[in-house]
Order: C-alpha cells, then sequence, then structure tokens
C-alpha cells in the first residue's frame, strides 16, 4: 500500500482551501440576502451569482486542496474533461438549491430538497474529482467513510441553505460562512481519509496534467473571480440602501 499526504506542502494547502470554501459561503450567503430582497430579473441574477460563488468555492476549495495530495511510490495525474465535469456538476447542483430555496413559497421542503440534492451534487464533485485522478495502481475506498462524508455533504449543505434564507447581518454571515467553510473542508479530509491505494510502480509515463500544470492556473482564475465579485458585492448598494437626495437648487429671484 502506498502512503497517503495529504499535506505535501504543509499547511498552506489546508488553510488556502479553508479560505476559499469561507469566501465562496460568505459571498453566496450575502447574494442569497440580496435575491430575497428583490424580484424580478434582479432575484434571478443574484441567485445565479450566489450559486455560481458557492459552487466555485467548493469546488477550488477541493482542488486546492489537492495540490497538497501526494502517493508515494508513484506520480500523480488529473484527467482534464473529467476534472472540468466535476466543476460543472459542482455549479448545476448548488444552482438547483439556491433555486430551490430562493423561489419557492413553501420553504421547509424546499430546505430539505434542496440540502439533500446540493449535499449529493457536493459529494458526486469530490467523488468525481477523485475519479480524476491518474496515478501507477489501484484506489479503493472505505464504505462506512464515503458515506460518513457524504452524510456531512449533506448536512453542511442544508445548513448553508438554512442560513441563505434566515440570516441577514453581515457579522451572522461572516460566523455563519466560517462554519460552513469548516464543514466543507471536513467532508473533504474525511472522503479523502476513505482512500487507499495499492501501488503497481511503473516507468510508464501517467496520462493526464500534473496539479501545477492544470489544477494550480484554474484554481488562481476560480479563487480571482471569488474576490473581485466580493469586492463588487461589497460595494454595491443593497436593497436597503437608498440615493442621497440631490441638493436642492438655489431659488432665483428676479427684480420687478
Amino acid at each position: 500500500m502506498g502512503h497517503l499526504d495529504h499535506a505535501t506542502l504543509g499547511w498552506l494547502t489546508p488553510v488556502l482551501s479553508y479560505v476559499m470554501a469561507c469566501t465562496g459561503a460568505a459571498l453566496g450567503l450575502r447574494c442569497t440576502v440580496r435575491a430575497l430582497a428583490a424580484t424580478g430579473r434582479a432575484r434571478r441574477n443574484w441567485l445565479l451569482t450566489a450559486a455560481s460563488a458557492i459552487g466555485t468555492g467548493i469546488w477550488t476549495m477541493h482542488f486546492v486542496a489537492m495540490l497538497g495530495f501526494g502517493v508515494s511510490g508513484t506520480g500523480i495525474r488529473y484527467d482534464v474533461p473529467l476534472t472540468l465535469v466535476s466543476l460543472l456538476v459542482a455549479m448545476a447542483v448548488v444552482c438547483a438549491g439556491v433555486f430551490a430555496v430562493g423561489r419557492s413559497r413553501d420553504r421547509v421542503p424546499a430546505l430539505l430538497l434542496g440540502g439533500l440534492t446540493t449535499g449529493l451534487g457536493v459529494a458526486s464533485m469530490h467523488y468525481l474529482g477523485m475519479a480524476a485522478v491518474r496515478l501507477h495502481g489501484e484506489v479503493s475506498y472505505d464504505p462506512v467513510l464515503v458515506g460518513l462524508s457524504v452524510l456531512i455533504a449533506v448536512v453542511a449543505a442544508t445548513a448553508a441553505l438554512w442560513a441563505a434564507l434566515n440570516i441577514r447581518s453581515p457579522l451572522a454571515v461572516t460566523v455563519a460562512s466560517l462554519i460552513m467553510g469548516a464543514a466543507v473542508s471536513s467532508m473533504h479530509y474525511t472522503g479523502m481519509l476513505a482512500v487507499s491505494v495499492r501501488v503497481a510502480p511503473s516507468a510508464a509515463p501517467l496520462d493526464g496534467a500534473t496539479a501545477m500544470q492544470f489544477i494550480f492556473p484554474l484554481a488562481v482564475g476560480l479563487g480571482s473571480y471569488l474576490f473581485i465579485t466580493s469586492a463588487f458585492v461589497a460595494l454595491s448598494p443593497s436593497g436597503g440602501e437608498r440615493e442621497a437626495p440631490a441638493p436642492a437648487r438655489p431659488v432665483e429671484h428676479t427684480a420687478h
């Protein structure tokens, strides 16, 4: 069995991946708050922004953490198309969950359905990303830990959607995003603890791209999107803000 190292770069990747998860959660929650205060096209646009932020944050968190993943006795490559599919899955399922709670009048069933759908989608994204790993050997999983990681994903997704519906103040959003970041990171590392690899040493080249060739540039690009969008949301006026009234024009008096 190959020795698995989940932090080959030290604490850099776990901490940075947690920051990405928190940023995506915070931005998604703020956008959902804006969406619930809007109507029509504005609500739809805010919900789309929320879904893209949360989905991007979760996916970036996963693959930033994977930058620190190593297995003794074999190199690691990533299947590019399958990795991109995992990103699309993350975006699609989060979008479905956010729209379920953002547009439904019956909040409790929508919350439960949205949490279940989103949680299963996040777990699917994780294991699709793992299926994209190419190495010299055979990968197997502990079914108990896999089930636990899926449960964590569903609970975390449901809690995130509940927070989006019930939390309004910036301080509460910050606290909720820190908790959500911890939950998503816990799901990832629980899923990684389920992994074991039976290495079959070989000199044959592996198909796919290295993490630095593909994952790192994509993660940097998506991370930049999160921070730029965060700045835009922070600087845009909320629904409760009003423009300052224009100063009164001086009254001109005409001589008679």
